[in-house]
């Protein structure tokens, strides 16, 4: 019996991920979007942490080539921007959201 390519195993997890997220975003009461988008902030908080660590690779002596070094700094660059980018686009979506709950003052 053949095992199943990593590459092939790997990206039906992907698109799962893909479906799931989906429908699990757009089940979302629009009360709880603020929470969630909250929550997603975070996540990409955490996932800036780790594309700073890759850019920052120096690689051990002996186990990576220059060429896997650089690599590894541009694809944790890349990361760190659009994270980046993704958390301010958050704070801009949350603010929004919760200006949309605040009492309109009218003159009267």
């Amino acid at each position: 019996m053949e095992a199943v390519d990593p590459t092939v195993f790997r990206l039906a997890i992907f698109v799962l991920a893909i479906f799931v997220g989906y429908y699990v975003v757009w089940s979302v009461t629009p009360a709880l979007h603020t929470p969630l988008m909250a929550v997603t902030n975070a996540i990409s908080s955490v996932i800036i942490v780790g594309a700073l660590l890759a850019a920052a690779a120096h690689g051990v002596a002996g186990q990576a080539t220059a060429a896997t070094v650089w690599i590894s700094k541009g694809a944790g660059t890349v990361a760190a921007g659009l994270a980046a980018v993704n958390i301010f686009g958050g704070f801009l979506v949350t603010q929004r959201m919760l200006a949309m709950y605040k009492k309109k003052d009218r003159a009267k």
